[in-house]
This record gives structure tokens, sequence and C-alpha cells, in this order.
């Protein structure tokens, strides 16, 4: 094969959170294992390849390094880059779409690609808690995936997400974070029980809880975490009597003596600490804070933050090996009470 027939078999999405190194890596890969690449058939020079496809030069470089890394490719000096193993194939083929970049996503993402190993391919895409990008990556995904992996949370409009969801192949599909009722078939998931995990949650901690009147949850109005968060918080203060607050906007809500606040967004902590330390009140004494998602700046910020979360680098873990064993159970991922001097 001529080096140009070459480029209509290769894509750089510039929609893919994938980096580009091995977007490049994995189409060379798929060229070779539709037979559209023979072994010994010659490579574009990294100059060429980099210019048709306007990448930067290192990026293709480092993906001909990777490939050659593999024994996919090799290199003969002043003669150019070769198929060198035309039998090698990457079994698994995983299309991960998630819902936002952030420090817990990355802990999932770094745990699921560690743990899938280096001769799987993942296509990562993100879409902003936006349904319509949802619909639209899902819709005009590739067809070869092997999986098709899911975080689905949305501000708007996700009320008939599981129809975009029920059009992909349930056998090949694994809902992570979150399940969505509607969805059919026998599937995958890994994911919370948001309303029992803050519910138990919080009666670990009706101890430290007690010597406060009231518990507020900041929830704000545009949120992409589920309403069975307030469910189970509600259902919490019910059985056990407390005063309870749903707070939408944490930068309009006075603070006062007496009262615990439980964070989801991060944004909200940072406002919520400033308006604590501005007032003077100290906090684990005149009130209280329980963050949830654990992140290694809570151990520390103000003596220690209070902490309820799901163990994200299991969920990662469990996802790869539910597709490395061609698993379709339901898989609930455990939740952890670390109880610091913020309450």
């Amino acid at each position: 094969m001529k080096p140009t027939d070459l480029y209509k078999f290769l894509q750089v999405d510039e929609y893919s959170a994938t980096p580009k190194y091995l977007q490049l890596s994995n189409a060379i890969i798929s060229a070779i294992e539709n037979n559209h690449l023979k072994k010994d058939d010659v490579l574009p020079s990294i100059n060429e390849l980099s210019y048709v496809l306007e990448i930067s030069r290192d990026t293709t470089e480092r993906g001909y390094k990777y490939l050659k890394k593999l024994g996919v490719i090799v290199s003969v000096p002043g003669r150019g880059y070769y198929v060198g193993n035309a039998n090698f194939k990457k079994k698994i083929k995983v299309f991960l779409l998630f819902n936002k970049l952030s420090v817990h996503k990355k802990m999932i993402y770094d745990a699921f690609v560690a743990a899938l190993g280096p001769d799987a391919a993942v296509d990562f895409y993100i879409y902003n808690n936006d349904f319509t990008i949802f619909k639209k990556l899902i819709l005009n995904r590739r067809t070869d995936y092997s999986h098709f992996v899911i975080a689905p949370h949305f501000l708007e409009g996700g009320e008939n997400a599981y129809e975009i969801i029920n059009q992909l192949p349930k056998e090949k599909l694994i809902l992570i974070d979150k399940k969505v009722n509607g969805v059919e078939g026998s599937y995958g998931a890994v994911y919370e029980n948001f309303e029992k995990d803050i519910y138990n949650a919080l009666t670990e901690l009706n101890e430290q809880l007690s010597k406060y009147n009231t518990l507020k949850l900041l929830f704000p109005k545009k949120s992409y975490f589920p309403k069975e968060i307030v469910h189970g918080f509600i259902r919490f203060c019910q059985q056990y009597a407390f005063n309870h607050v749903i707070v939408s906007d944490i930068k309009l809500e006075p603070i006062s003596a007496g009262e615990v606040y439980i964070n989801l967004m991060e944004d909200d902590l940072v406002t919520l600490i400033e308006k604590i330390i501005s007032l003077d009140l100290v906090l684990g004494k005149d009130v209280g804070l329980i963050s949830y998602n654990e992140t290694p700046l809570k151990k520390l910020l103000l003596n220690g933050i209070t902490t309820i979360s799901t163990d994200f680098k299991l969920m990662g873990n469990l996802t790869a090996e539910m597709i490395k064993t061609n698993n379709q159970e339901h898989h609930a991922v455990p939740f952890y009470v670390t109880l610091r001097p913020s309450l």
C-alpha cells in the first residue's frame, strides 16, 4: 500500500479526550486488523503524517514509538517505518464516555486504563453534563467497539437518556457510577446507590451529628448529582428527628452556630469555608462540615474535612475486570465515611 492510501483509514478526533498519539496508534492497528495494512507495508514519514493529519511532529513520533514498543511496526534507518507484525490485534476496544473531567473521574479513568492494560484501545469522550452532546456522541459512534462504558449524569434534559442508551448493544454496555431507569436487556453496571449511601453514611455519623441542631444539604438547582441523594438525606433527618434544610445557593445562605453543612460541589466547599472563617466560627465545634467525595486535599484542609465517598479506584478496576471477563453483573461500589475534625 502506498503511504497516501493509508490516510483514508486514519482519524484523529478533535472531540476525543484520548491523547492524539494513542488515537493515531489505534487507527493504525485498526487498519491492520481490517487488512488495509499488511506486513512490510510502508508507513508515512513522521513529517508527512504530521502535516496531513494536522498534528504535531512530537505526537506522531510518540505514536510510532508506542507502536514500536508493542511490536506492531519496525523502523529501518534511512528507509522509514514498516508494519512488522500484522497478526497483532487489540481485542478490547472501548468507547468511554464521561460526563465531566474532575479529580474523581481521573481516579476512575486511571484505574480503568491501568487495569485493562496496554493491549486495550480506549476512545475517551466527555460531554460536559450536556444531554445534546451525549446523544450526538452515542449516535455518531463507530461500530467496531467491543464495549461501551457510559457515565450518565446531566444538568438537564436527560429524562429520556434511556432511549439513547437502549440503542447500544446491551452485551457490550456497562453503565458506570449511575444506573438509568428504562435501560433494557442484560448489561453490566458498576454504580453508586446514592440514596442508600448517604443514608447509611449519616447514620454512621449520628453520634457526631447529634451535637448540632440543624443539617443543611447544599444541592444546587442545576446539578448533575442525582435527586436520590436528597431523598436519602431527608429520610435520615426524619428518622432521627433532625431539623433539615436543602440549600440551593450557599452564597445567599446565612450560617449560624449549631449547623452541619453537607456539600457536593467543590466550588461550594470553597465558598462555605470562606464564610465560616469570616464569621470566626470554629469548624468542628460551632459548625460541622461533611464533604462529598474524598480527595487528598481534604485530608489537610483546616486540619481535615470529614468526607463521605465511594471508592473511585475500585469503580475503575471493577469496570475493567467486567470487560476482561465479559461479565454483565451489577455491582454497587462500597461507600466510606472518613471522620475528621470538621465534624
